[in-house]
């Protein structure tokens, strides 16, 4: 049995994928997500409420996104001082997904991905607090330099630090976070669309592709797992 405090311990993405269990799952940038193909709304309101009886899942209130062709979980901690995974959300994984197996509702984590907005910003606080008036979001963890929806729906938008002007390139970029198993072949399928590889000095964690005029994006995968370990 797992101690109370063990279960809120903070862990890396490549903690969770190197786990039993979480085979349905993926870490992409905003927790570890997956998606259930229920094929109608009504199957979907069914898994929904079965997870909500699930014991102490009101403790974690995992993100359910309820579509006619399926159902988008994500599980992330969100506090103060915190973004990310626990312990508790391996247990909490394997729970959902044996749920899932009850219904004969089958996972396809490859349908899961983030996006998010990155500007290259000067004077940093001056920037993130007119997008953080505009789009009303809120820092993300006491973070300066990320914002978040309250409402965890719409795209988060990160701010890095410039030390110079730098015409010459597009100062806002788009950041597409995908499974570590499906990386490869969203690049590849960029790349055939008409697009171009910039940087890939990051691999396997980060590629920088841009469209036929220049506009930039990066494809991030978050802690590609090891060897498979079963850590009780």
């Amino acid at each position: 049995m797992i101690h109370t405090e063990s279960k809120t311990e903070r862990i890396r993405p490549q903690r969770f994928h190197e786990s039993a269990g979480v085979e349905d799952w993926r870490v992409v940038g905003e927790g570890a997500c997956t998606y259930f193909r229920t094929g109608s709304f009504a199957v979907g309101a069914q898994f929904v409420q079965a997870i909500s009886e699930m014991p102490g899942v009101g403790d974690d209130h995992p993100d359910v996104d309820v579509r006619q062709e399926g159902v988008t979980v994500r599980l992330i901690m969100v506090t103060d001082d915190y973004y990310g995974l626990t312990e508790r959300h391996i247990e909490l994984a394997r729970q959902i997904s044996a749920v899932a197996r009850t219904l004969d509702i089958a996972a396809d984590p490859s349908a899961v991905q983030t996006v998010q907005v990155t500007i290259d910003a000067l004077a940093g606080p001056d920037v993130v607090a007119f997008w953080r008036a505009l789009l009303g979001y809120q820092d993300r963890a006491n973070s300066g330099e990320d914002l978040i929806d309250p409402r965890r729906r719409g795209a988060p938008f990160y701010f890095q630090q410039m030390d110079a002007p730098r015409p010459q390139r597009n100062r806002v970029h788009v950041d597409v976070w995908v499974p570590y198993d499906q990386a490869e072949t969203r690049i590849a399928a960029a790349l055939a669309a008409g697009g171009r590889l910039v940087n890939d000095a990051d691999a396997p964690s980060n590629w920088v592709l841009a469209d036929p005029e220049g506009n930039e994006a990066c494809v991030g995968v978050a802690g590609p797992p090891g060897p498979v370990i079963d850590r009780p």
